[in-house]
């Protein structure tokens, strides 16, 4: 039986940063689910389907097979075989990403794609819904999180060393949001799995936390 991590928590937990982490000391894969909705939005671009037709979206993701796996200690994203990894992060992915993401039957493709690949792989996947609905099996999971001002504040530094001007009160009303949208979603909303270990990391460096899980997957 694969051994299976699944991490979840609130935008600016720093999930996807410590689950890469993690996977490189443990040698696991790590499941970059946001890269596989990206992969399905480039599919139906390439498909000339427009994500506002929401019947033919879900008529096409039947048909779209996507995983992830490692070459060169590099992850690699395929759709329908192909390694797509160079065409993932233009702006019009990302849009589409996000319009496809919140469909649900585009999601129960996408979560039954993440579960495949989880039940041949030892893994560690981070999300909003992994321990309570991708993964309810992990043999760990953990709830990540922080403070949302602590949570705003990382962001708001992020974007400082990017070069963008930013304000954070703004960063951090726009986390809080992100925290109400991603709790009271009608599919699969944001919540902490019952066998969830809670992880708050707001007074611990990334090292810390990185050591913290570690040891949870020891037990």
């Amino acid at each position: 039986m694969a051994f299976n991590i699944a991490v979840d928590g609130p935008a600016g937990a720093g999930k996807s940063t410590i689950a890469k982490a993690v996977a490189k000391k443990m040698n696991l894969i790590y499941v970059d689910t946001g890269a596989m909705y990206r992969a399905m939005a480039l599919f139906m671009i390439r498909e000339g389907i427009a994500i506002s037709d929401t019947d033919k979206v879900i008529e096409k993701c039947k048909k779209a097979d996507i995983t992830i796996r490692y070459e060169d200690g590099i992850q690699v994203v395929l759709l329908n075989g192909e390694n797509v990894n160079a065409f993932l992060r233009t702006e019009e992915v990302g849009n589409a990403a996000s319009a496809v993401s919140v469909i649900p039957e585009v999601r129960a493709k996408l979560v039954e794609l993440q579960k495949a690949l989880a039940a041949n792989t030892d893994c560690i996947m981070d999300g909003r819904d992994i321990g309570t609905c991708v993964l309810p099996h992990a043999q760990v999971k953990i709830y990540l999180t922080a403070d949302s001002l602590v949570r705003a504040k990382r962001r708001y530094e992020e974007l400082v060393a990017k070069g963008v001007d930013c304000d954070l009160d703004a960063v951090h009303k726009d986390i809080q949001e992100r925290d109400y949208r991603d709790m009271n979603r009608a599919t699969s909303p944001l919540r902490q799995a019952e066998d969830a270990v809670l992880l708050d990391t707001s007074n611990l460096s990334v090292e810390q936390v990185i050591d913290k899980m570690i040891a949870l997957c020891a037990h």
